[in-house]
Parts: structure tokens; sequence; C-alpha cells
């Protein structure tokens, strides 16, 4: 019901594409000001409605630079109760600052975690708070323009390449594929595991990227070990046993596709992406003898979790890692060294 409708909407696609082609252009052109910093900004984002993997992006460069710099997230905090800039702290709650900052916040404690629907505002905030900061991650802004980041990263899944979509509202692409052009560095998501370079070769020509842009293909890798609220077990322990798959992200696809391959015995609660879960719906999950969920939508069931319900960590693996990391770390370094002349 739901491709039918926006197939119905078809008409209305080449308006919408030039509206966002002329606010774009009304951005390069200047027209509209876009506001740069003397500050390493790396911007995580999309040319489509979610479900690219920007947070595992976002964790797994925050374990790329923690080591060496003072950093920063910022992001919207989609679905947030609150509004305003906010920074995480112990008593902070998914309502408060959302799923992903929330997620983030809980696993990082030594980064500090922001959200602020206006970035300008929320890095002014930040960058007052904590003066030492060396590095903010944006996260999903790509399509905000009002900031002007250093480094651009685009993220598009494999089973649902970018060039390959239409903009809203028939596809789900927020702005034309010219979008791309911004990127400095662009990532294949939730690729197979073990992708043949003749592939990689295809996919590369279809995106048909400029020569100073990168492009690199990253896979998830699941955990063996489920976590719940106060223990853990092996995945592996849930062969033979049939229990109840609870997904409220923009794809649960690849994961349940994992699970299946595994051989397990799961019925599947689907719910949108960001869903905030009703008493009634709660309660039908709490009534499930075993309850295996994702880790962003453990972050909203966590207050009322009990030991029959796990999350499923997962970990990005980048084809080329040193290379996109050292291509991370030298813009911070470069843009620190330069900043200081």
């Amino acid at each position: 019901m739901v491709k039918l409708f926006r197939k119905i909407l078809y008409p209305f696609v080449p308006l919408y594409y030039v509206a966002v082609f002329f606010r774009n252009k009304f951005y390069d052109w200047s027209i509209f000001t876009s506001k740069s910093y003397e500050f390493p900004l790396i911007c995580v984002g999309n040319l489509s409605v979610g479900g690219t993997g920007k947070t595992p992006m976002i964790e797994y460069l925050i374990s790329v630079l923690t080591p060496k710099f003072h950093l920063a997230t910022l992001s919207r905090g989609y679905g947030r109760n609150s509004k305003g800039f906010l920074i995480a702290g112990p008593q902070s709650t998914s309502k408060d600052i959302g799923d992903e900052p929330f997620q983030i916040y809980n696993k990082f404690k030594n980064i500090t975690v922001s959200v602020d629907a206006d970035r300008q505002n929320g890095l002014r905030n930040l960058l007052d708070t904590d003066p030492s900061l060396e590095v903010v991650l944006l996260d999903d802004a790509f399509q905000h323009r009002k900031v002007t980041a250093g480094f651009n990263i685009l993220l598009t899944a494999y089973d649902q390449l970018y060039c390959d979509d239409f903009v809203l509202p028939t596809g789900n692409l927020r702005e034309p594929k010219a979008g791309a052009k911004r990127a400095h560095v662009i990532v294949v998501t939730k690729c197979p595991e073990h992708m043949s370079g003749l592939e990689k070769t295809e996919i590369t020509k279809r995106l048909n990227l400029e020569s100073r842009q990168a492009l690199f293909f990253s896979s998830i890798q699941y955990s063996e070990t489920l976590i719940s609220a106060t223990s853990s077990r092996a995945l592996a322990d849930l062969q033979g046993r049939r229990f109840t798959l609870v997904t409220g992200i923009a794809n649960p696809k690849p994961l349940a596709i994992y699970l299946e391959e595994m051989g397990l015995d799961f019925e599947h609660l689907i719910y949108k992406d960001h869903h905030e879960f009703s008493k009634p719906e709660l309660e039908l999950i709490h009534s499930k003898p075993l309850v295996v969920t994702t880790e962003k939508d453990f972050s909203r069931l966590s207050t009322n979790a009990n030991d029959s319900i796990f999350y499923l960590p997962i970990q990005l693996k980048i084809d080329e890692a040193l290379e996109f990391e050292h291509l991370v770390k030298t813009y911070v370094e470069e843009f620190r060294l330069h900043s200081k002349d």
C-alpha cells in the first residue's frame, strides 16, 4: 500500500526536485549563507531517508580519533521530547536526547555528546562549554547547509545505492544525486562480507565519482554475544529455541537475514524507525519469554528491561580500513596544523 501511494505521488517528484535543487544552488552561489569554522568538523550523512548506518560510522570514527583527540558529537537528537541545545549527562534518557545520542553516550564516556537541531547554535554552545575540543563529529548533517563541514563522509547502502534512487516523495532521496559531489569520502555500507573485486568495480562505475573523491566499502559484523541489562549469553545458545525479534529501525532486513542464515527460529515484531513504544506494546514485548533487539531499540526499552530482553551489538568493518583512517586523521591533523600558522 505504501509503495502504491508513493507511486501515485510521482507527479510531485519534479516539484520537490526543483525546490531542493535551487535551495542547494543558492548555498553554492552564496545567496544563502553557510558558516565555516576554524575548527575540524567531520560530517557523516546520506542522501536518502535513514537506514544507511550513520550511528555505526560515528562510533567507528570515535574509536579512531579518541586515542589522540578530544572530541564531541553533535546531532539533531531525532525523536526527543526536548528542544534546543543539550549535553548528555548521567540523568539523560533517550527521550531527552534521542536514541542514537543516548546509545553513543552510554558507550563512550570520554567524549561530549550533544544535540541541537540548529547546528550553528549547537557548535557555538559546544565550543563555549568546552574550549579544549579538538574535533566535532556532525551526525546526519549532510543536508544542513547552514554549516560547512571540512570533511564530508557520505553513506549509501549496498542494496539501495543513491545512484539507483529517486527523490521524495516517490523515492527515498532527500536531495538530488548531484548532492553527492559535496562528499570527500563515500562509503557503501551494509555490503556482503565477501564482495568480489568485480562487483566493487561495477558499483564504482555506477556511482561515477569525481577524481578527488575516495570510495570505500563496509559491512556489518554481528557480535557472537547477546547482552541484557544484567547479563550476557552466546548467540549460538538460541539454536533450537524460538524467540522474538523486535526492531524499530529504518532497515531491519540485514539483521533478520543474518539470524535466518544462522538457522534460528523467531517471530519478528517490526516497528517504524524511532518508534515510541506504547504501554500495550511494552506489555506485549515483556510477555515474551525471550526477546532479541537492536542496540538502538534497547536504549528505548532499557528503562523497562528485564533479563529476558537482549540486544545484539554490531561493529562496522571497512575494507581498506587503514587508508580510510589515514584520510580522516590527516584531515584533522592538517587542519589543526594550519590553524596554528
